[in-house]
């Protein structure tokens, strides 16, 4: 396996923004929620040397950064109807947890960002994406709410690779996260970036308590050795080392495969897991194989 210095400088080989003076991490977090030693859990070193830059929900002085962290978010998912309330983002999400993501230097701020951001030339920064994280009550487990990046309003030209990847990679590590919750949609093309962080395994697979029942509700623990995958694409030997296809598999664009699912996870059946390598190789509607884990020898 290549060395973990290795694996940075080929990350920024794919993605040469990673390492741009004019692109920082943010945090924008009320000060009773800062970490106290942010990136001491997970062994990487990807973000290690750079201070991120720290806004506060709480004052007004930053009241034009959330705005336009609502801009890209509203845009992003205003389509689909799962734009979030303001009061959403507050109550639910900045109160309890806090926003990362990147932002990019306003005075250099590409022409192609310039024409579909609200920007304000008076910033020193604009934020480029957003990932919002909540503690929940189960120790050392947060919840990921939200996750959405310039990318999904770009020309693919202009677009900056593995932006929203990172964008989450880099709040996970800054919170020293464990376990990670998250939603996703089925049919959505999230799923092949949200399935990199770590083994994930199935909670529900038919959610109608969303507002889109065809959910998928995961839960994983975070693995930095897997990360680099996502870029690489390369098998990953750690999970096929511990999980084994079950034989079963789920047809995400087949309602009555997914209430099967769940009511096999209702009965305590499990638990259940799918594959990285398989999400990222696969289409959208394609069946996937449902994976177990290994039993331990002796």
């Amino acid at each position: 396996m290549m060395k973990e210095g290795g694996l940075l400088q080929e990350l920024i080989q794919k993605s040469p923004w990673f390492k741009s003076s004019d692109i920082r991490p943010y945090v924008y977090v009320r000060a009773e929620n800062h970490i106290p030693t942010p990136g001491q859990k997970h062994n990487l070193s990807w973000f290690q040397g750079v201070e991120p830059i720290y806004k506060n929900p709480l004052s007004l002085d930053d009241l034009e950064f959330a705005e336009q962290i609502y801009f890209i978010e509203s845009s992003a998912f205003g389509p689909a109807n799962l734009a979030m309330p303001r009061w959403v983002f507050y109550d639910c999400a900045v109160v309890p947890g806090f926003v990362a993501g990147f932002a990019h230097r306003t005075s250099t701020l590409p022409a192609a960002l310039k024409k579909i951001l609200r920007h304000s030339p008076d910033l020193d920064w604009t934020p480029l994406s957003l990932f919002i994280i909540i503690p929940t009550m189960a120790r050392g487990e947060w919840a990921a709410h939200n996750l959405c990046s310039v990318n999904s309003l770009l020309a693919p030209a202009d677009q900056f690779y593995g932006l929203g990847f990172l964008s989450k990679a880099f709040g996970l590590w800054y919170a020293n996260v464990e376990t990670c919750v998250g939603m996703t949609q089925w049919a959505s093309p999230a799923r092949k970036l949200h399935s990199h962080y770590g083994p994930m395994e199935i909670l529900t697979s038919y959610t109608p308590v969303h507002s889109h029942a065809e959910t998928l509700t995961y839960r994983l623990k975070v693995n930095v050795n897997s990360w680099m995958l996502f870029f690489t694409r390369e098998p990953d030997l750690e999970f096929l080392e511990t999980y084994r296809p079950s034989g079963m598999f789920v047809d995400p664009k087949d309602r009555s495969s997914l209430l099967q699912l769940q009511t096999q996870l209702e009965r305590g059946e499990g638990p259940y897991y799918l594959s990285a390598a398989q999400i990222a190789s696969q289409g959208l509607t394609e069946p996937l194989s449902i994976y177990t884990p290994k039993r331990s020898k002796g």
